[in-house]
């Protein structure tokens, strides 16, 4: 599992926990009218806003927030395709058959195996280009769904706040149903902005930024292989790619600082 994950759902539930415990809370906020009323509620606007084919990998998107792979450091794969251009400047680009078993990314293996095989470069340009896109596009639209499932939740939340009113004022005469109706009102707000702010929105968050480092590595393999197979000298792949770690380090900084 994921450190950070870990800790920051340990921290923000025992915040939670303790702040109801001392106010003698923590009995009434199971309340199932409210917890169907918005969850239920957000679950149906996202089938109503996206498709099957977006919603049927929000499972694997979950489990890539609390499991994430293992990916190389920029700095990995920078050092990996110099070597490359190397042996292939030295020995041929045939010479990197055997090292692109040990490769470090599954998109630079796929690369140079189509760089050995003989395909175009324009092709190959446009191959990889094409699978750039495409999982910067889907990347997008995972994370929009938890963004947008952050926006209904609170909503939800208010309406449910507002049937609760709604039952306050037909039993005014009623105490008994009056603290039920409240208790639905102030536990349907809490789960909406709970669940927009403790879950949906950060895990949008977090992949988010897992899809900037999956975007970067796959430009960063782009670029190097091109050069390689344009038959660059090493120093100049190396020069070429530093612009793309200075990159990554930005928002490396840019991400810690958020």
């Amino acid at each position: 599992m994921d450190l950070m994950t870990f800790l920051g759902a340990l921290t923000g539930m025992g915040v939670i926990v303790f702040v109801l415990s001392a106010g003698g809370m923590l009995r009434f906020l199971l309340n199932w009218e409210a917890i169907i009323l918005i969850f239920g509620g957000t679950a149906g606007s996202i089938m109503i806003a996206y498709p099957w084919a977006s919603l049927q990998w929000m499972k694997s998107s979950v489990m890539l927030v609390m499991f994430p792979p293992k990916r190389p450091p920029i700095n990995v794969l920078v050092t990996t395709i110099v070597r490359y251009a190397e042996l292939a400047k030295k020995n041929g680009v045939d010479s990197l058959a055997a090292e692109i078993r040990t490769s470090p990314h599954p998109f630079l293996t796929d690369a140079c195996q189509m760089m050995l095989d003989g395909v175009d470069i324009h092709i190959l340009r446009e191959r990889m280009e094409n699978d750039i896109n495409t999982t910067r596009l889907r990347h997008q639209q995972q994370a929009n769904i938890f963004n947008s499932a952050g926006t209904f939740a609170p909503i939800f939340g208010l309406l449910g706040t507002l049937i609760g009113v709604v039952q306050v004022l037909r039993n005014i005469s009623n105490p008994a149903m009056m603290g039920s109706s409240m208790a639905i009102a102030m536990t349907a707000s809490f789960y909406g902005i709970f669940s927009a702010n403790f879950l949906f929105l950060p895990i949008a968050s977090k992949l988010g930024y897992y899809s900037d480092e999956d975007i970067l590595s796959r430009e960063i393999i782009a670029k190097g292989v091109l050069s390689v197979y344009e038959g660059d000298v090493p120093w100049l792949v190396s020069k070429k790619l530093e612009g793309y770690l200075s990159l990554a380090l930005r928002r490396k900084a840019k991400a810690i600082a958020k």
